[in-house]
């Protein structure tokens, strides 16, 4: 296989996870105004700090107000992680890779670039603005589903496998840590209520919520929620499942080991940590040794397999 056409399969497939689990964010925090206390309302400048574009942001904006946010993530054309620009690039990868992929891919990412630019303005407001994520979740759902039911498990697959899981493993944490960043709520007088409703919302936003519950049989409490998200190897999107399908693929592919060592060295890390029983300094260390990890991962792979100059991200 090409190496430009394993880089735009895989990147097409990082794009596609990224807008689906940027939409997905921003509706749930949406969501969450419903359910806090009377007084509070959810913070929205988490949602910045979670595609780590708070420089370019701020060059635009002068607040991180609701509506601020929410144009940035959604529909701003100069921000790399905006739900409008991650799908115009994963198009674009697809249309170079078109013969590679199954057709039905081209045309749900077409359709679903002409309801954005056709619904944008009605999916910024408060009104509209459900039905609007959830459009784009949902043809993203199924145009992952479509690869994973009728692509042929070849080399090309695999680097749509090694995209998807990056970019899961990548979302797993930044969600954590975005959590993380919201202010100490000791003295509220409902704040073990609140920060129950920040952890659900975090579940809420990877799909996560119903299958905690099923797999922990627990309420939704910090420990259990940071171990069931980063370390349990049967959740599609925990960090250490998405590791684990990292690995595999990347076993499949010619001369892997530099970036088997790159993961083996993630594992390390992912496998030694106890994250229940973490400090929120402590556990905003790991999470960042994991994201740096992750990086080396994507440079490793980067080098063996895609050309030298690359311009996605």
């Amino acid at each position: 296989m090409l190496s430009s056409v394993a880089e735009n399969i895989y990147w097409m497939c990082r794009n596609i996870e990224r807008a689906e689990s940027i939409a997905r964010v921003v509706s749930v925090n949406a969501n969450l105004q419903l359910d806090l206390p009377r007084g509070l309302s959810p913070d929205w400048r988490p949602l910045i700090d979670v595609t780590g574009t708070n420089d370019q942001f701020e060059e635009r904006y002068q607040e991180y107000t609701e509506r601020q946010v929410v144009r940035y993530l959604l529909a701003d054309t100069d921000s790399p992680s905006s739900v409008k620009n991650c799908l115009r690039n994963a198009r674009e990868s697809c249309r170079v890779v078109r013969d590679s992929l199954p057709r039905e891919v081209w045309q749900y990412l077409t359709e679903l670039q002409l309801f954005i630019d056709e619904h944008l303005q009605t999916g910024l407001t408060k009104k509209g603005r459900h039905a609007f994520t959830e459009r784009i979740i949902r043809t993203c759902q199924m145009t992952n589903g479509l690869l994973a039911s009728v692509m042929t498990r070849d080399i090309g697959y695999q680097f749509l496998r090694l995209g998807r899981n990056l970019e899961r493993a990548d979302m797993t944490t930044r969600f954590i840590d975005m959590r993380l960043k919201v202010p100490q709520l000791d003295r509220l007088p409902d704040a073990s209520a609140v920060s129950v409703l920040q952890w659900v919302n975090v579940l809420s936003s990877m799909s996560a919520y119903q299958m905690y519950r099923r797999k922990m049989q627990a309420q939704v409490l910090q420990p259990q929620v940071l171990w069931f998200l980063l370390k349990d190897d049967e959740f599609p999107r925990s960090f250490f499942h998405c590791l684990i399908a990292i690995e595999e693929s990347l076993g499949l592919l010619p001369d892997p080991q530099p970036c088997l060592l790159a993961v083996r060295k993630v594992f390390k890390v992912i496998e030694r940590a106890k994250p229940e029983s973490l400090k929120d300094d402590e556990l905003n260390t790991l999470v960042d040794e994991l994201q740096s990890g992750l990086i080396d991962i994507h440079r490793s792979m980067a080098r063996m397999y895609f050309l030298p100059a690359a311009g996605h991200g």
